[in-house]
């Protein structure tokens, strides 16, 4: 799942741009803090923007597009998907989420 994502400290807060070939794993560990850094000392946790690309090198050659970016217009872009910069981590996870397969099965009755 090779994505660019902008992570956010809040609504309005602190942003950080990134790419990876794994979006649930990258997050998870930006939100365990595991590498430290930038993210980790800002509390730049909720993912609030992403967009998936077919290949590593599409994904990389658009992050370094959206660093380049004014933060309004991160802003702007943030907005259009995501008006009210929910934390879309959590969707994932949900029945018709890209990862739903991952959920545990329901009980049968």
């Amino acid at each position: 799942m090779n994505a660019v994502y902008v992570l956010a400290s809040r609504k309005h807060g602190t942003l950080y741009v990134g790419v990876t070939s794994d979006l649930p794993l990258r997050i998870s560990q930006h939100r365990a803090g595991i590498y430290g850094g930038f993210t980790y000392q800002y509390g730049v946790k909720r993912l609030v923007w992403y967009e998936l690309h077919e290949g590593i090198e599409d994904a990389i050659h658009r992050e370094k597009r959206l660093k380049k970016y004014k933060r309004e217009w991160k802003i702007n872009l943030i907005e259009e998907m995501n008006p009210n910069w929910d934390d879309l981590f959590p969707a994932f996870f949900k029945v018709d989420g890209p990862l739903s397969h991952l959920q545990p099965p329901e009980p049968s009755m």
